[in-house]
């Protein structure tokens, strides 16, 4: 069974960085693509970032050139650096695995002055 953790949210400033990361288990995690996704309160979870398992990475365009999507297949993780954050980039941040369609807890990013 597939399990997915969190960690490295927290509160940032506007303009600020942060590095959250998931670590994989339960799955081969080298040969599969991983997406990281936000759901901001009163919205629906989007897609931020996606990376395939050759680790060709794509980006929603409200990120791009700020944030990086990253894995290393010998931990088994994939990180989402973020950068010059906004206030609409506050949300919970969740790691997904679209093979088994397995989400983790999320973790929470909150950009504020």
């Amino acid at each position: 069974q597939v399990q997915l953790v969190e960690s490295g949210g927290g509160s940032v400033q506007p303009g600020g960085s942060l590095r959250v990361s998931c670590a994989a288990s339960g799955m081969i995690f080298r040969f599969y693509p991983m997406a990281w996704y936000r759901q901001a309160p009163g919205k629906q979870r989007e897609l931020v970032a996606e990376i395939t398992a050759g680790s060709n990475t794509d980006y929603a365009d409200s990120v791009k050139g700020r944030f990086t999507i990253s894995r290393d297949n010998a931990k088994d993780t994939v990180d989402l650096q973020m950068n010059s954050l906004k206030h609409e980039d506050t949300a919970f941040y969740y790691c997904y695995d679209p093979s088994q369609a397995s989400w983790g807890q999320g973790t929470q990013v909150t950009v504020s002055t």
